[in-house]
């Protein structure tokens, strides 16, 4: 098991050079995925019948895929040095970060109506990024990222965590919306309405984008850095996808209506 006393012997200028390295390496691939998802869709929900092979569950690939987000930046906080000292910020910033993937892995999956299975490669490419990034931020915060006195106060802080809550409640409410698109029974797609759909088609997307750059705004750090960049390198890539599909699905989809930015994209 691991224990405080190896974290301690792992710790130091070399793990913290890793850190970096590791957030410049996901960094490259996911702008790498972002280009490739501009020409061939990530195969999950409407497009999963892109790819062949096998399948999982829609509910335990989400909670398969993002549960390390959540697991491994706790096991990092209750094992390690850091858990041990009085740093509030860092301990709000992981609480951010925690209830956000506590969220999405073990509340979001049992409200959805059914979902498409999701292939094989895709939970474990999902997967794979939430247990690297899970890893970044809760190593980062938990024993590396420091904060001066007053920083609770900072304008960083302050709007960072501002941003984080709007686009964590947009998110959400933009979820809801989806969940409640079909009625017991019926199947297929609908247009969705309400919320932030009625100005663009990436509403849930927007959401977690703006969490994710207030989240980087009051950390101020590499790692968290990167996982916004990562963050809108893929949704942004989705949304222009769903919009796309829209457009050649339903007739009637409002041309007003943006691809992810309200009145500007």
């Amino acid at each position: 098991m691991w224990s405080a006393a190896f974290w301690r012997r792992l710790s130091g200028p070399e793990e913290q050079r890793a850190l970096e390295l590791l957030s410049y390496g996901l960094a490259g691939c996911m702008v790498a995925a972002a280009v490739l998802g501009r020409t061939f869709p990530v195969p999950y929900g409407r497009y999963a019948e892109a790819l062949g092979g096998g399948t999982v569950p829609a509910r335990l690939a989400w909670v398969l895929q993002e549960a390390p987000s959540f697991l491994l930046p706790l096991l990092l906080v209750l094992r390690s040095e850091g858990a041990q000292l009085p740093r509030w910020p860092n301990r709000i910033l992981l609480a951010l970060f925690l209830a956000h993937y506590a969220y999405r892995a073990f509340i979001f999956p049992f409200l959805i109506c059914g979902g498409k299975p999701t292939p094989i490669i895709t939970c474990v490419l999902a997967f794979a990024f939430c247990s690297c990034n899970g890893y970044l931020q809760g190593r980062s915060l938990s024993n590396y990222a420091e904060y001066p006195a007053g920083w609770l106060k900072e304008p960083r802080f302050i709007l960072g965590v501002t941003g984080w809550i709007s686009g964590l409640l947009i998110n959400v409410h933009s979820d809801h919306i989806l969940i409640n698109l079909r009625k017991p029974g019926e199947t297929g797609y609908k247009i969705p309405t309400g919320g932030l759909f009625e100005y663009v088609s990436g509403a849930n997307f927007f959401g977690e984008i703006i969490e994710w750059s207030g989240f980087a705004l009051a950390c101020c750090t590499v790692e968290s850095a990167v996982f916004a960049l990562s963050t809108f390198l893929i949704l942004s890539t989705r949304a222009q996808q769903h919009h796309q599909w829209y457009l050649q699905k339903f007739e009637n989809y409002p041309r007003s209506r943006k691809i992810l930015v309200p009145l500007v994209y």
